[in-house]
């Protein structure tokens, strides 16, 4: 046994004295599964993992991992795309996973509020709080697996951001298991509460490096009954902004979802889901897919015919269907999943989540995509996303019989052209799905001096020993 291995395992001891043996997972096959990041593309090991059952286990584990020195990487659902829950050092790090601690506290339709733990799966929370008569507006494609404190320490953004906002605009209070392992007892559900700096945002975001949120107050709103939702085709991704333009003034805040995708969509889609009906020509060179929603008295079909009779009357939209069941609206959607399926059944490709001004999505688009195209001629760009928030999934598909070293360069060099032209752009490398691992080394080089210091200085105040999920964000070792 060599001396890493043997401290490896000498931690490992020290971990089940201490929480017990149901609290932690030390064998190989058994851990696995929280080593890898979600598309399986990386892999790596743990000290141990520790799956709390209460708050007070969590502050016991960062106790624990403290007093042996061993680092922490909070974990949820595992479903983030920037490695920023996957463990890079297997020697000396910890994976806390919030699995276990899925309690849904309190459901207070009075109050508009729920207060959940932050181990609850997304789609069961929603579900819960449907029953009540009540919605969560957060909605992401794995929903079904992520969990709300996940969504909430990635700021996690999904399809109803244009009218709900991103998570942090849904959170009303946290409780948070701190380094040293004090509680950081916030889970107010006061919408107005101006005594001084609200310091539940320093968590929403930050991915877990500054501490571990172990439960969450959300805002909730009225059950959104009345849907429609309408799938169009039209003559170029200009008029989608256009359009867009128009539906903000004549349908406002009911709008709730406003996509736009490809005619590659459809190809991608049935490839993952090779029976799904698909309702509309593949032959138009841009697609939307809205959604129009209300509650009470509001009559969504009457507004989402009206409008669409007014915007074909004018050449704006060219073909579309609107969905005449719920079943009809789901497969619209499944379109739009389905893409992502298909791109991940052809290989590891390059996945982006890029922002830019809204009046400036079109053109964006069109020079990102032209700039891959001259660099990499043998790649496919695949350029979908929500046209509301100037959110951007510019993803590039390499060739299928390429593999190994090749096919990670040309990730690679797709990754950087594309990057460059978001910063002709002003826009940003992350819109919703964090910076993690993954984007680290990019986002560590846009950093302006000013805010690099602004966020070493809140890391270092808070987490002085760097204890908590050291190396996702900041690589304080190179910066401080």
């Amino acid at each position: 046994m060599t001396g890493e291995t043997s401290a490896i395992e000498a931690h490992r001891s020290s971990l089940r004295a201490m929480l017990g043996e149901d609290l932690v997972l030390t064998g190989i096959e058994e851990i696995a599964r929280y080593c890898r990041d979600w598309h399986g593309d990386v892999s790596s090991s743990a000290v141990a993992v520790v799956r709390p059952r209460s708050t007070a286990d969590v502050v016991a584990a960062v106790k624990a991992c403290r007093e042996l020195g061993l680092s922490i990487v909070p974990q949820g659902g595992n479903t983030g795309l920037a490695l920023g829950a996957t463990p890079d050092a297997p020697e000396r790090e910890v994976v806390i996973t919030l699995e276990r601690m899925n309690r849904i506290r309190t459901i207070d339709p009075d109050d508009f509020s729920a207060v959940v733990e932050a181990g609850c799966i997304l789609s069961e929370l929603k579900d819960a709080i449907a029953e009540k008569g009540m919605f969560f507006p957060l909605a992401l494609g794995a929903q079904g697996s992520c969990r709300i404190g996940g969504n909430v320490s990635t700021n996690a953004g999904g399809i109803n951001v244009l009218r709900y906002g991103m998570t942090r605009e849904l959170v009303l209070g946290l409780e948070v298991v701190l380094a040293d392992g004090s509680l950081f007892e916030g889970l107010s559900t006061l919408r107005k509460d101006n005594r001084g700096i609200d310091l539940k945002q320093l968590f929403i975001g930050a991915e877990g490096t500054l501490g571990i949120i172990t439960a969450v107050s959300v805002k909730l709103s009225p059950y959104p009954d009345n849907v429609a939702t309408a799938l169009l085709g039209l003559a170029s991704l200009d008029d989608a902004i256009s359009l867009f333009r128009r539906a903000r003034r004549d349908c406002c805040d009911l709008m709730s979802a406003f996509e736009f995708m490809p005619p590659l969509a459809f190809t991608l889609a049935r490839e993952a889901m090779p029976d799904l009906p698909i309702p509309i020509s593949g032959d138009y060179p841009a697609y939307v897919l809205m959604e129009i929603s209300g509650s009470g008295l509001v009559d969504v079909d009457d507004l989402m015919g009206r409008f669409l009779e007014g915007v074909m009357t004018d050449g704006l939209v060219v073909d579309g269907t609107i969905a005449s069941s719920q079943t009809q609206a789901r497969n619209l959607w499944l379109i739009r999943e389905g893409m992502n399926e298909g791109q991940a059944k052809r290989g590891s490709h390059m996945r982006s989540d890029v922002s830019v001004p809204l009046s400036r999505l079109a053109a964006f688009v069109a020079e990102a995509e032209e700039a891959i195209g001259k660099a990499l001629p043998n790649c496919i760009s695949v350029s979908y996303g929500h046209v509301g928030d100037g959110n951007v999934h510019l993803n590039v598909l390499p060739p299928n019989d390429m593999t190994g070293k090749a096919r990670t360069d040309i990730i690679y060099a797709a990754k950087n052209a594309l990057n460059e032209v978001v910063d002709r752009y002003n826009g940003s490398i992350s819109a919703e799905h964090g910076i993690g691992r993954l984007k680290r080394p990019d986002f560590e080089s846009r950093l302006p001096e000013t805010h690099r210091k602004l966020l070493t200085a809140v890391k270092t105040a808070i987490d002085p020993n760097l204890l908590l999920n050291p190396g996702c964000q900041l690589n304080l070792s190179a910066i401080s």
